[in-house]
Order: structure tokens, then sequence, then C-alpha cells
């Protein structure tokens, strides 16, 4: 048997950008039940509260659990109301899921 690379594992969600204008997360692989806590830390980051535009690249992720698009919602509607949230390159399986969660109503959901 080959041995295991040693390449630490991706978290599936990250703060690549802030400042007093914008906020990046950018998604990966698989975000579920699992990752929850990780993302839901990550959402109470406070360069979050700093800024009043937060753009979510999920052109990486796979796949997203419901449970993690509720916490997005949360996220959203718990921010200070001049929060824009754009999320892009989501794939239609992710877009569903969001919908289904009721992103759509709340967010900018681009292709």
């Amino acid at each position: 048997m080959p041995p295991q690379s040693a390449q630490p594992e991706r978290a599936p969600v990250a703060l690549t950008e802030a400042d007093e204008q914008h906020a990046v997360l950018t998604f990966s692989g698989i975000l579920d039940a699992q990752t929850l806590p990780e993302l839901e830390e990550l959402l109470n980051d406070r360069r979050l509260r700093q800024t009043d535009t937060w753009v979510w690249n999920m052109s990486g992720l796979d796949r997203i659990g419901l449970a993690c698009a509720y916490a997005l919602l949360r996220a959203v509607t718990h921010a200070p109301e001049t929060v824009a949230v754009t999320v892009r390159g989501a794939r239609r399986a992710v877009q569903r899921t969001l919908r289904h969660a009721g992103l759509d109503t709340v967010v900018t959901l681009e292709d």
C-alpha cells in the first residue's frame, strides 16, 4: 500500500479577503453537518461585521447540507441591514439547496 499524503485537509470555508468595504468567503469541497461548527464560528468573525459587502465564492463547493444553508441564512438575517451578500459560482445542486433554505430571498445568486 502506498504511503498516504501528508498534506493537511483544506477547510471547506475560509475568509480569504477582508477590508472595510468587503469580505470574501471561499467555499470548497463538502459543507455538511460535520463542518457546521467551523462554518458558524467563521460566520461570527468580527471582520464580517466591519464591512457592508459579503461575497461568497462557491465555485469550489461540491455540496452543501441544509443545516449549513440555514446557518448562512441566519448569518445574513442577523447581519446589519446594510450588508449586501452575493453568491458567485454555485453549482446547480448547491443553488437548489440555498433556494430550499430561502437564501435566494436575501442574497444575490450569480452564476
